[in-house]
C-alpha cells in the first residue's frame, strides 16, 4: 500500500529506452504517486512513444494510470527523431508484444491541466522528453502554475551536447519550448548530460537486471543491451548513459543528485549553438538563478534505487509472486 503522503507526479515522456526505465521508477517507488503519463514526439513519433508508454506500464503491472498523447511536433520547425539510438519502434531490443490499455481520448495538455488542478497538493512535473507539452500547458493554461510544485527536466548540459556540439537532444528538438519553461518562473531542476553521463549501464548493471529473474528484469537487460549497441556504434561509448531515470530519482531522493542554483538560458538563434543551455555556473552575468542545475550524482545510490524498484514491479500471479 502506498503512503498517503506520497508526492504526486506526472511524467511527460517520449519512450525511448531510458524513458522506459524512468516510467518504471516513477510507477514503482512508494514515495511517488503517479497521477498520469503524457507523451510527446521526440525519440520517436508520437504514435510510437505513446504505444511504448502503454507497453511499459503494462509490463510493469501498472493499471489505473491514465496515458494521453500530446504534441506530435515541436513548437517551431520539423521533428527529427532519434531512430539511430532507439530504433524504429523507439524501444527496439526486447519482445514487447503485450496487451495494452487505451490512451485517453484527450490531449496530453488537457489531461495535465485536469490532474494538476484536481490534485489535493501541488504536483511535480517530471519531463524526460522535449518540453513541447509542458510549454503548451503553461502558455494556454497559466493558471496551473500555482498548482505545480516544480518541473524536473532531463535535458541540456553545463558542458557539451549529444545532438549538436553544444545541444542536448531534448532541448535541441524544441528550443522554444525549453525557453518558455525555463523563463516561466516555475521552480525548475535541470538534469543534464554532465551528470547523466556518469550513470552508465555497464555489463555488471545489465547482469543485475537479468538476475532479478522476472520478465521485467529481463526486458530491462535487453533494453540496455540494445541501447549499449547503438551508443557504441554512434558515439563509441563502451557503456550507454541512462539519462531519464535520474530525473525521477532526484524527486524521490534529492540526496542522490547534487544541484546548484544558476541562471540558465536557451540559445534560440545561434548558427552553431541553437538549443544549447547556457548555464552561468560562475555567475558571470547579472541574471538571477532560474533553475537548480545538477552538478553531481551518487551513482551507486542511483543504481541501487532503480534496480530495487524494478524488482518490485511486474504482473503478479494469484499467489503474490511475479508472473
Amino acid at each position: 500500500m502506498r503512503d498517503f503522503a506520497a508526492q504526486p507526479v506526472i511524467v511527460d515522456c517520449d519512450p525511448g529506452h531510458d524513458d522506459a526505465l524512468a516510467l518504471m521508477l516513477a510507477a514503482g517507488d512508494p514515495r511517488l504517486r503517479l497521477l498520469g503519463v503524457t507523451t510527446v514526439a521526440g525519440n520517436q513519433t508520437l504514435d510510437k512513444t505513446t504505444r511504448n508508454a502503454l507497453r511499459i506500464l503494462a509490463l510493469a503491472g501498472v493499471s489505473g494510470v491514465p496515458v494521453a498523447a500530446g504534441c506530435d511536433r515541436p513548437l517551431v520547425g520539423d521533428l527529427t527523431v532519434a531512430e539511430d539510438i532507439h530504433g524504429t519502434s523507439g524501444l527496439d531490443g526486447p519482445e514487447l508484444d503485450v496487451p495494452v490499455a487505451e490512451a485517453e481520448r484527450v490531449h496530453a495538455v488537457e489531461l495535465m491541466r485536469r490532474l494538476i488542478t484536481g490534485a489535493a497538493e501541488p504536483v511535480t512535473l517530471i519531463a524526460t522528453g522535449p518540453l513541447t507539452n509542458v510549454a503548451l500547458l503553461l502558455r494556454t493554461h497559466p493558471e496551473v502554475m500555482s498548482y505545480v510544485r516544480r518541473v524536473v527536466l532531463m535535458g541540456g548540459s553545463t558542458e557539451r551536447g549529444n545532438t549538436t556540439p553544444y545541444g542536448e537532444f531534448n532541448i535541441v528538438t524544441d528550443p522554444e519550448a525549453a525557453d518558455i519553461v525555463l523563463r516561466s518562473g516555475l521552480p525548475a531542476t535541470m538534469i543534464g548530460l554532465n551528470v547523466t553521463h556518469r550513470a552508465l549501464a555497464t555489463a555488471e548493471i545489465i547482469a543485475e537486471f537479468r538476475a532479478l529473474g522476472t520478465r521485467l528484469g529481463t526486458v530491462c537487460a535487453e533494453l540496455m543491451t540494445f541501447f549499449a549497441s547503438t551508443y557504441h556504434r554512434v558515439f563509441g561509448f563502451a557503456h550507454p548513459p541512462v539519462h531519464d531515470p535520474i530525473a525521477v530519482a532526484a524527486v524521490i531522493d534529492p540526496s542522490i543528485v547534487h544541484t546548484v542554483a544558476a541562471p540558465v538560458a536557451v540559445e534560440l538563434t545561434g548558427a552553431h549553438t541553437r538549443g544549447a543551455t547556457v548555464v552561468d555556473l560562475h555567475r558571470r552575468t547579472a541574471n538571477s538563478p532560474n533553475a537548480d542545475v545538477a552538478v553531481d550524482l551518487d551513482v551507486d545510490a542511483f543504481w541501487r534505487l532503480l534496480v530495487s524498484t524494478v524488482a518490485t514491479l511486474g504482473p503478479r500471479t494469484p499467489s503474490g509472486t511475479h508472473g
